[in-house]
């Protein structure tokens, strides 16, 4: 009888510890430590930071008329921006690549001729990115480490790709939405208010008012933030994203 008491005590240990383990995994924080929610591969949209910095990005792909203007405005705030270039606009304006490249900016691939990613192969995405950097090393002998898909488009096969090539994936939290027509006091009201520590902004290059009002949302941000390059913002290892593009820290 002695044996039989030990063995309905271990058993009724056994299956309190089994009741009890789901309990401890429920209660414990969930932290996302693969960059897939829901199924779905996510890229960089913002980052959890300690301080203060934000990350201001352009992407260039309809003309260069502005260059001057926003570089000019850009040294005149001490603000290193990112600059994700279009292998077509590269090869069309050389002098405007490398004109970003020796002023301290950093270059990101935006592709080679700004088609739909989401619409292509791994072995065609990879393609256009290596005929994207081909250029842009080209032009100021540096090829890039970052990129953003056309019209931010991305599926799971986009993200896969881009990071098995050794590239980093990078998104937007902050929208100006400066094209379209889109007027100075809309680009301001987009850029500065919605903005907060961490957050990557993105404007363009050649439309009709944001090099205009530039001076103007730089001011507002220099009060409250510190400017970086996305490389300068981002965590490079050890990190994990959530389910909003927020990249922390392990």
């Amino acid at each position: 009888m002695g044996v039989v008491v030990i063995k309905l005590k271990h058993l009724i240990i056994a299956m309190l510890i089994l009741i009890a383990l789901p309990l401890v995994f429920i209660s414990a924080p969930k932290a996302v430590s693969v960059f897939r929610v829901n199924g779905r591969e996510i890229p960089i949209y913002s980052v959890e930071r300690a301080d203060n910095k934000i990350a201001v990005t352009f992407d260039c792909a309809w003309n260069d008329d502005d260059i001057d203007l926003i570089l000019d405005t850009l040294d005149k705030y001490d603000c290193k921006a990112t600059f994700f270039v279009v292998g077509t606009w590269a090869a069309k304006y050389p002098d405007a690549l490398r004109k970003i490249s020796e002023r301290g900016h950093e270059i990101g691939n935006h592709s080679y001729n700004h088609a739909d990613y989401t619409k292509l192969s791994a072995n065609e995405i990879t393609a256009d990115l290596d005929k994207c950097d081909a250029v842009i090393a080209g032009v100021t002998g540096k090829k890039p480490y970052l990129m953003r898909a056309p019209s931010g488009g991305y599926n799971n096969t986009v993200v896969k790709t881009v990071e098995s090539s050794g590239r980093m994936y990078i998104q937007w939290s902050v929208d100006s939405i400066d094209y379209g027509g889109a007027s100075e006091q809309e680009i301001y009201d987009r850029s500065v208010k919605k903005t907060s520590a961490g957050d990557i902004l993105l404007l363009h290059n050649g439309t009709e008012n944001t090099a205009k009002v530039l001076p103007k949302i730089l001011e507002a941000l220099e009060c409250r933030y510190e400017f970086a390059t996305v490389s300068e913002l981002i965590y490079h290892e050890n990190y994990i994203i959530d389910n909003t593009g927020r990249q922390f820290t392990k």
